[in-house]
């Protein structure tokens, strides 16, 4: 049995606007200035606890409570509102329809989304049951703490070296490389190929056209088999 393991903003999802909405909105609460729009974007992966610490100067740290705070409320309301809509980069969809079906791999997410964010998302594009664990900012440390990727193979019983973690950012890679398994980058997303590679990537990829040709490689199978 084979395990691939999504993170989701950036590599599933096109969540900038959306993030770099709530970023704002925490910012404003704060009283501060947003950083600028890469800067920004560089800390998408992590925990919003940790996002925020990164980005602040450490006398600012005191403030990180009412900023998530004023994230999360930003985020709910505009879900309500119906405006919170992250789409999926081009052949994300058929690319876990076609993996989910397949008997021998099983799909998981690891995100430093929240667990009710993840429902929106699967809510959103009707993808609930395409996924066997999910891992979220709820339960775990923040990537690139290995924790997410230990809790997934623990509850699917899937082996570090049948495990692959597919992400965008240098944290991804950090966790799959802490956790004993497989590293896919994808270079869609929020960190540059530079930065996925001194995280660990083992290969990187420029569209989901490559994708099973890429898992095939990482993971010694046939790409006939997926």
């Amino acid at each position: 049995m084979y395990l691939i393991v999504f993170d989701v903003d950036g590599t599933l999802v096109d969540s900038q606007d959306t993030i770099l909405h709530g970023l704002q909105v925490g910012f404003e609460a704060a009283g501060l200035p947003l950083p600028d729009r890469q800067t920004a974007l560089s800390i998408v992966g992590l925990s919003l606890h940790e996002a925020f610490q990164t980005l602040l100067a450490p006398d600012h740290h005191e403030r990180i409570p009412l900023m998530t705070d004023a994230y999360r409320q930003a985020k709910v309301a505009r879900r309500l509102q119906g405006l919170d809509i992250d789409p999926l980069y081009p052949g994300a969809r058929e690319a876990i329809e076609r993996l989910h079906g397949r008997d021998e791999i099983l799909l998981g997410i690891a995100t430093g989304k929240a667990q009710r964010g993840v429902k929106h998302l699967l809510d959103l594009h009707e993808l609930h049951g395409r996924f066997l664990t999910i891992q979220t900012a709820d339960t775990s440390p923040s990537k690139p703490h290995p924790d997410m990727i230990l809790r997934a193979m623990a509850e699917t019983g899937a082996a570090p070296e049948r495990t692959l973690m597919i992400g965008d950012t240098g944290f991804d890679m950090e966790m799959a490389r802490s956790a004993g398994v497989r590293a896919l980058g994808v270079s869609w997303g929020y960190h540059d190929p530079v930065r996925l590679a001194a995280g660990g990537a083992e290969k990187i990829i420029d569209t989901y056209a490559e994708l099973d040709q890429a898992i095939a490689e990482l993971l010694n199978f046939d790409k006939e088999t997926i």
